[in-house]
């Protein structure tokens, strides 16, 4: 008698809030057999998980990610000297370079092909202060109202990463990272649809962000700013947010398909964080088409 597979044992989730975000606990992310296919599902229902008290080095990191799906290289355009992996993106306070991400976005819009989402960890942390928030985008898109969704369903926008890295990306004179196969040289922005249709739900979920997003397609510089102010508005919205202060040994995974974050620059001390990125695929909007229209 042929003997059936076993199934994973579900996680144990202690809920963030009522429609998104969970602490997983009990397990141990360095110690992972089938765990990696339920961590997918709750990651895609859940849309940010963490995990408290892990001990992981770069290496068990990169290799948590590699259970998870396809690495990226750690960012596009930026180096991080620090690690010995290249798929890991150093986030330190202290450097020159540090990038400033107290503005709410989603990991890399400014690619054809986003991440899926990403995994953070926590390294150095200030004694108080540098917590991080994510917004829910898709129950931001179920909660307008039916007019706005009939509006935003056929819109598109144009993300660009030029005003945040576009000077960093000259400095090393257009030489950046193997990012979906080809070396990074510019930064061309791209267009994306303002609804996205999650490839694993099928939910819709608003794919724009104060961070990377330039304008809408099509639309006067009054009306695409008239646009994604209500949107952004809308979008962070405290009902749709979740807030989790950092601890030593966290780990945070979240699906950068159904969310935006912000990180907090509420802190003087150092904090040091380093990220990981899932390999992820063309956004596509309600018509079907990458563009969404």
């Amino acid at each position: 008698m042929t003997q059936s597979p076993t199934r994973p044992a579900p996680l144990t989730l202690d809920k963030l809030g009522p429609s998104f975000g969970a602490e997983v606990t009990g397990l141990d992310l360095s110690a992972l057999s089938d765990e990696q296919v339920v961590i997918r599902q709750a990651l895609v229902e859940q849309k940010v998980l963490f995990f408290r008290g892990q001990d992981l080095d770069d290496a068990a990191q990169v290799d948590l990610g590699r259970r998870l799906g396809e690495l990226t290289a750690g960012h596009p355009v930026a180096t991080s000297a620090e690690v010995e992996h290249p798929e890991i993106y150093n986030i330190d306070s202290a450097d020159p370079e540090f990038s400033f991400s107290d503005v709410w976005h989603t990991d890399v819009t400014f690619m054809e092909k986003p991440p899926l989402g990403s995994i953070l960890r926590a390294v150095r942390l200030p004694h108080h202060g540098g917590d991080t928030s994510w917004v829910d985008s898709q129950l931001a898109y179920d909660s307008l109202s039916e007019p706005v969704k009939v509006l935003v369903d056929g819109l598109s926008a144009v993300h660009d990463g030029n005003r945040e890295w576009g000077q960093y990306l000259r400095r090393r004179e257009g030489q950046g990272n193997i990012w979906d196969g080809k070396q990074v040289t510019e930064l061309t922005p791209v267009e994306h649809p303002v609804v996205r249709v999650h490839p694993e739900s099928g939910r819709k979920g608003l794919f724009v962000n104060p961070g990377f997003t330039s304008h809408i397609v099509g639309t006067s510089e009054a009306e695409s700013r008239g646009i994604l102010d209500l949107l952004y508005a809308h979008l962070t919205k405290p009902e749709h947010v979740i807030r989790h202060r950092w601890q030593a040994g966290d780990v945070g995974i979240w699906d950068n398909r159904s969310t935006s974050h912000y990180a907090n620059r509420d802190y003087s001390e150092v904090r040091v964080m380093r990220r990981i990125t899932l390999a992820g695929d063309k956004p596509i909007g309600p018509s079907g088409s990458p563009s969404g229209r």
